[in-house]
């Protein structure tokens, strides 16, 4: 027997096996990495299942799971049985082996190689390609619930007279039934043709390739169901003209048929699925006939066919029939594309209006007056005063403000008011030190809304309506709390032993502990464990600052919570916050959209929606996707409890096929519109993505004329932004407003046209963006003549920077450190001329936020730059308007005071001011900044000296308001709002 401790075999028996404890501990932390793995998938899984029932909308997580499973498992059985079938039917009908050529012994080594394992190498081979094919399936969940529940949209294409809801949920159905059969197709007939081979049906010799009879009927059977697929792909092709892009000089992305899609196309696929038919049929005859020759010749037929009749010929009909006389042969399919891309995108109702760009009228003042009448001018521009909001309510670093804030409207003593509004969310950044319990647990939540009124400022600065913290003002009672918002993309754990800082004031820190009823409970061992794993943090399993009552938020943003309840919708990159009911509400505008309306164009959403904004400001999300879409509904408004996060569906669009279609696929998730409160219905507004997509099908769409659309000369461009550097399209505006022909103003969004490649204006649109009344959603466009040219927007600028006196004043505001940044240049058709009025800011270099001294207003021909909205229409117009009281002057007495020094401090401030009017007459800008720095110095002077004075009689800072009123006049000579 050999040595077993110290003969050569013991030792390589030793070295070549690892010990039983070796063994047992691979074994060990394989099955541990197992677990480990299962309970990551398992904590994926129930996480998702927690948060969606917890927002009650478990209905959609089930569906949409179970739809993603049957899809899965039918289509994968279906292609695992596809190839495992043809894989033993090639290996049951194989020759005998007795006489092998030298290249099936060859092959014999693998078949020896394989025969112990066939049935597992058979298994493995259709599971790989059954979980491939189920993966891809599963994927098309979307397509299959469309076209289960499919609803008419009671319209027909004007080619071949189907129901619209055919292209947009029938024929994507169809066509991956269609993809999904090539694919099986193609995967069997390559591992029947292996397996033949392998097993010698299938022989390679010199002159070409051999077949066994078994072999040539089972290929052939494979190749007819191809070909049969082509035949049954030629036939939808043609209904997919309908739907089909293709690129038109006169409308950019066309869809639908045109004149050689009409007349060649069409008949040339006809023609190919008879032809594919037939050659199916002889590939079929060939389990009776045994020879190939019938079917490679129709197989070459149909591939000459294809290129003669499907590509040759409709080449021939564009070039000699279409292009010689172009316009006469496409404006039949131009009418149709007009009539089906305005329907599609719900501008078919646009009131065009010419307009004359020039005023007729000489009566000055009563010029004047209709400026009152006729806007709400918001000099406040909600794009450049969250720096001022910041610096002015912040209260706390912790808090913040988003880069661009928004427009709404609030009543007070029955008049409505253009109010820019925003939150005062959480800033974790701000917070005085960040650890895991401080991000996570002590700071939660922002807390109040901010408002100012949008057509007024006091010195620069906004007029808040809504303020403080606690906020207080005109929005009255509500929960001020805000735990769901933009900026609040990380996770809280609230609710448990840790209290929350509710907010602080003079008196200290106020903490608090979450009420409601959002979030998922952390009681529960495995949801911890499972949170744990699913957030990678570890301390979800042991800090001790989750107990009883803990609960979890997370997924807090607006668009987040929507977009996760209603991944069918598209959603809108501008969530807004309103006070309704005593709640903060967040709203969230969503659309339907598909790609499916036969003749409509498409347009890519992500690009359409950018603008100057969503180019500088990266907080403020588009409409995300990049989908091309050529039909879109704003359908469901969505709202977002800024306190509960309780996400409630609003259906809107109760027309929309769509949604109802949707909505049988998720019935329950979507509440009737009956059910919108009359409060909250008040602040749904047009929304802004939708309106940019119009606009820009307008610039083509607004002609109705096919001749006039072909020529192209007068399709329109939106404007570049004037006052943004970033080369981006000019936003859309919200203001109140009254377009010619309304009797009283509307909360309005509107945009400027120029013609393509030109700056002067060319149109003048704005859609009533008021949902409660009836004229919501009217597009109206006021068409200048094209015989004369009125100024536009970047044309308007440039006369502003371009003007002597504004460009010295300019200058001026800009001395030192300063800096100027331009507000929203607004325009307002008034008595048939336009216009326009753009407020200026001034950062100054010790301020970090920007206050608005002057406002530039031009209309026709006339420019000012003044301090104030009314100076600078009374200057344009030369008039004061009547209903505003009489013009005082910009200077008022400086107030009086008992105490000498004060007294002497102000009435040097009276002669810098003086000195500083005189100085502007003279346009001598030496001796005004001089005055300016003496007007400056006296003011801080009184200041000083009355603050000493109320110090030593113990008054604090009560009388300190005499020594710098409001009214005085202020270092940069502005008089106040406007």
């Amino acid at each position: 027997m050999p040595d077993r401790g110290g003969g050569p075999t013991g030792p390589r028996i030793r070295a070549g096996r690892p010990s039983r404890r070796v063994r047992a501990l691979l074994m060990t932390l394989g099955v541990l990495a197992v677990l480990g793995m299962a309970f990551t998938m398992f904590a994926g899984f129930w996480t998702d299942w927690l948060w969606y029932r917890s927002v009650k909308y478990s209905s959609v997580f089930t569906t949409t799971l179970w739809t993603k499973i049957g899809l899965f498992f039918v289509f994968g059985v279906l292609m695992a049985l596809a190839v495992g079938v043809n894989i033993w039917l090639a290996h049951r009908l194989r020759p005998p082996l007795s006489a092998m050529s030298m290249e099936q012994q060859s092959l014999d080594r693998y078949r020896m190689g394989i025969a112990p394992y066939k049935k597992w190498l058979l298994l493995g081979i259709t599971a790989l390609v059954g979980l491939i094919a189920g993966a891809s399936a599963s994927s098309q969940w979307r397509t299959w619930l469309m076209w289960v529940n499919g609803v008419p949209f009671h319209q027909k294409d004007p080619q071949f007279h189907l129901d619209v809801s055919f292209y947009a949920f029938d024929l994507p159905w169809y066509r991956f039934l269609l993809g999904f059969g090539f694919a099986a197709a193609i995967l069997s007939l390559i591992a029947a043709a292996l397996t033949h081979y392998l097993y010698g049906g299938l022989r390679v010799t010199s002159p070409g390739a051999r077949a066994t009879a078994a072999a040539t009927g089972h290929l052939s059977v494979l190749l007819g169901i191809f070909v049969a697929l082509k035949a049954v792909a030629y036939w939808l092709d043609r209904y997919g003209l309908a739907v089909k892009s293709s690129d038109f000089k006169a409308t950019g992305n066309w869809t639908g048929l045109r004149y050689v899609d009409a007349n060649a196309y069409l008949p040339a696929k006809t023609i190919l699925f008879c032809i594919a038919v037939i050659c199916a049929l002889l590939f079929f005859a060939t389990l009776w006939r045994r020879t190939w020759q019938l079917p490679v010749i129709g197989f070459g037929l149909m591939v000459l066919s294809a290129i003669l009749i499907g590509g040759l010929y409709p080449a021939i009909v564009q070039k000699f029939q279409v292009q010689p006389n172009e316009q006469a042969k496409e404006a039949p399919y131009v009418q149709k594309n007009l009539k089906a891309t305005r329907e599609a995108y719900g501008i078919d109702d646009t009131k065009v209006t010419e307009y004359s760009g020039t005023s007729t009228t000489k009566d000055q003042t009563k010029l004047r007056d209709d400026v009152d009448s006729t806007a709400s001018i918001r000099i406040l521009d909600p794009n450049i005063v969250s720096p001022t909001f910041q610096q002015l309510q912040q209260i706390r670093n912790y808090y913040a403000f988003p880069n661009n804030l928004d427009v709404d409207r609030y009543s007070k003593d029955g008049k409505e008011q253009d109010t820019v509004i925003g939150l005062r969310e959480l800033n974790l950044n701000g917070i005085p030190k960040n650890n895991w319990i401080n991000d996570h647990f002590r700071y939660t939540h922002g807390y109040g809304v901010v408002a100012a009124k949008g057509t007024e400022v006091e010195d620069g600065q906004p007029v808040f309506t809504e303020s403080d913290l606690p906020s207080t003002g005109d929005l009255g009672e509500y929960k001020q709390q805000i735990y769901y918002g933009e900026k609040t993309t990380t996770y809280s754990i609230v609710g448990g032993p840790q209290k929350e800082i509710d907010y602080s004031d003079d008196s200290g820190e106020k903490t608090t502990s979450y009420k409601g009823k959002s979030g998922i409970n952390l009681d529960n061992p495995v949801n911890r464990a499972a949170y744990a794993v699913a957030f990678n943090e570890p301390q979800i399993l042991y800090s001790g600052a989750i107990g009883k009552g803990s609960r979890i938020l997370y997924n807090r943003t607006p668009k987040e919570r929507v977009e996760a309840v209603a991944p069918w919708l598209t959603i809108d990159g501008d969530a807004y916050p309103a006070v309704v009911g005593g709640r903060i509400q967040w709203i969230v505008d969503a659309y339907t959209t598909t790609n499916g309306y036969p003749y409509a164009s498409r347009t890519t959403l992500g690009d359409t929606t950018a603008d100057s904004l969503t180019a500088t400001n990266n907080n403020r999300a588009v409409v995300a996707q990049q989908n091309q879409v050529n039909y879109i509904r704003n359908s469901v408004k969505a709202t977002v409890d800024a306190y509960t996060g309780e996400v409630k569906l609003y259906q809107w669009d109760t027309e929309d096929p769509v949604l109802k279609t949707w909505m049988k696929a998720f019935p329950g998730t979507v509440e009737p519109k009956a059910d919108i409160s009359p409060d909250l219905r008040a602040h749904f507004r047009y929304p802004q993505d939708l309106f940019k997509v119009q606009r820009e099908l307008l610039t083509r769409y607004h002609v109705t004329d096919a001749q006039t659309f072909l020529t192209g000369s007068e399709v329109w461009q939106v404007p570049d932004d004037p006052t943004n550097k970033s080369g981006n399209a000019v936003p859309p505006y919200y203001l109140s407003m009254k377009m010619p022909g309304q009797s009283a103003q509307a909360f309005s969004l509107t945009t400027t046209f120029t013609p393509n490649g030109r700056d002067n204006l060319s149109a003048f649109m704005a859609v009533d963006a008021d949902a409660g009344t009836s004229d919501y959603g009217k597009i109206r466009i006021l068409k200048l003549p094209t015989s004369t040219t009125v100024d536009g927007p970047k044309q308007v600028q440039s006369k502003f920077n371009s003007e002597q006196d504004i460009a010295a004043a300019i200058r001026l505001l800009k001395g030192g450190d300063s800096d100027i940044e331009y507000g929203n240049l607004l325009t307002v058709p008034l008595d048939g001329g336009l216009l326009y009025v753009e407020p200026v800011y001034v950062r100054g270099g010790g301020l970090k936020y920007p206050l608005l001294r002057k406002v530039l207003v031009t209309y026709g021909g006339n420019t000012a730059f003044e301090n104030t909205l009314d100076e600078a229409l009374n200057k344009v117009f030369g008039a004061q308007s009547s209903t505003s009281p009489p013009d005082q002057g910009t200077t008022t007495p400086p107030p009086t005071s008992s105490n000498p020094t004060v007294q002497q401090a102000l009435n040097d401030a009276q002669k810098a001011f003086d000195a500083g009017q005189e100085a502007l007459k003279k346009n001598d800008w030496t001796a005004y900044g001089k005055a300016q720095k003496d007007l400056e110095d006296a003011l801080k002077r009184a200041e000083a000296a009355q603050s000493q004075a109320d110090r030593t009689s113990g008054n604090g800072n009560k009388s300190g308001s005499s020594a710098k009123p409001s009214s005085s006049p202020s270092p940069s000579g502005s008089s106040g709002g406007s």
